[in-house]
């Protein structure tokens, strides 16, 4: 999987096209200038969300009503150009000039994203950790997306019936509607909790800590129904807790109970790694956990999805950096920024070398 091509129009600061090389491709200039914009739009395109903001409406140069993302993508001997509209209001996708729900739209291009904001999974709040687990699980089965989907919607509708029930004279009359919507919660909520805990195996036995010469990192699925019963029975668990809280749940006005509560634990050597490993421990981690998925997602599909790396030399020292691009090479398309040229320089024999200008490849 290759992205040979990507056009803006009205998308931040950038004009024009850059064209890519299946390996390594170095983008550089001076800071604001568009090198984190041009791997933002890359990111985009594959995946229909950003990794700046989570409102890529924002994206939208100003005074402008839309932005269009172009790319042409490499499968093999098969390429497909895809189109990524975006207005204030809406998100179009296309794939060869005909219009895709995003559903199937994504997977035509996948890619993994090591940036500043993802280093939320390893020390951030359980949410950031919650949705790299759900972007790893829908990157090899995509029909996971439309199981969360579901999920969330029902929880949305539970959570509206909730804060209604609540603020009513008499909340026990709301009982068995949301009784209703439990049923649904726990149909949906299994298969979440199926499928993550699934995904976290096989992540786990791809990890590779001794690539950085870091400690054992071992990754484990945290349950919210954890010591409350047996998992190994999700369903009924689930069930059951959902009616012991119930009328809790009345009393705050919010659900209390699902997957959406769970956590994924990051250990090295043991301990947390969010709270006891140093700044260059997290980011190790990091890596290796996103190297994990890089090798998950080619046992899956005997490919490997591109790699982007945003501010290289301010993320990584240059140990780090010589590591991760050895390892990529041969494997992984890989496209990085950075603000200084004697980076570019340095690999220029290896790589596709792109300087950007004003939101222009120079």
């Amino acid at each position: 999987m290759h992205l040979l091509r990507i056009e803006a129009l009205n998308f931040r600061n950038l004009s024009g096209a850059i064209e890519f090389s299946p390996g390594l491709n170095v983008i550089y200039g001076l800071n604001a200038h568009g090198k984190t914009s041009w791997l933002e739009a890359a990111y985009l395109l594959a995946t229909t969300k950003s990794f700046r903001t989570s409102h890529p409406r924002e994206a939208i140069k100003h005074k402008e009503s839309e932005a269009i993302l172009r790319g042409t993508v490499a499968r093999g001997n098969l390429t497909k150009e895809l189109q990524l509209l975006l207005t204030a209001t809406t998100k179009q996708t296309f794939v060869n000039g005909k219009r895709e729900a995003v559903v199937r739209y994504l997977g035509n291009l996948d890619a993994i994203a090591f940036t500043a904001d993802e280093m939320d999974v390893v020390r951030g709040a359980p949410d950031a950790r919650r949705k790299f687990l759900d972007r790893g699980v829908f990157s090899t089965l995509p029909s996971y997306l439309g199981t969360l989907n579901e999920y969330n919607r029902v929880l949305k509708q539970k959570n509206a019936l909730l804060r209604e029930a609540s603020d009513a004279d008499d909340p026990l009359r709301y009982q068995p509607q949301i009784e209703t919507w439990n049923e649904q919660l726990i149909a949906f909520g299994t298969e979440v909790h199926t499928a993550r805990t699934a995904y976290l195996a096989k992540l786990q036995t791809a990890l590779n800590p001794s690539l950085f010469q870091a400690e054992e990192i071992r990754v484990r699925y945290k349950s919210s129904l954890e010591g409350k019963g047996d998992l190994g029975d999700y369903a009924a668990l689930l069930r059951e807790r959902l009616n012991l809280r119930l009328k809790n749940e009345i009393a705050i006005g919010y659900s209390l109970v699902g997957p959406h509560r769970d956590d994924l634990e990051i250990l090295s050597d043991g301990y947390e790694i969010a709270r006891f490993g140093s700044s260059g421990q997290q980011r190790s981690a990091l890596l290796i956990l996103e190297l994990a998925q890089l090798s998950v997602y080619y046992q899956a599909f005997e490919e490997y999805p591109i790699f982007l790396i945003d501010d290289l030399d301010a993320e990584l020292d240059r140990t780090r950096i010589e590591i991760l691009l050895d390892y990529l090479d041969g494997k992984a398309q890989t496209i990085v920024s950075t603000s200084k040229r004697s980076i570019a320089d340095r690999y220029r024999q290896r790589a596709s070398t792109l300087m950007v200008d004003a939101g222009r490849v120079a």
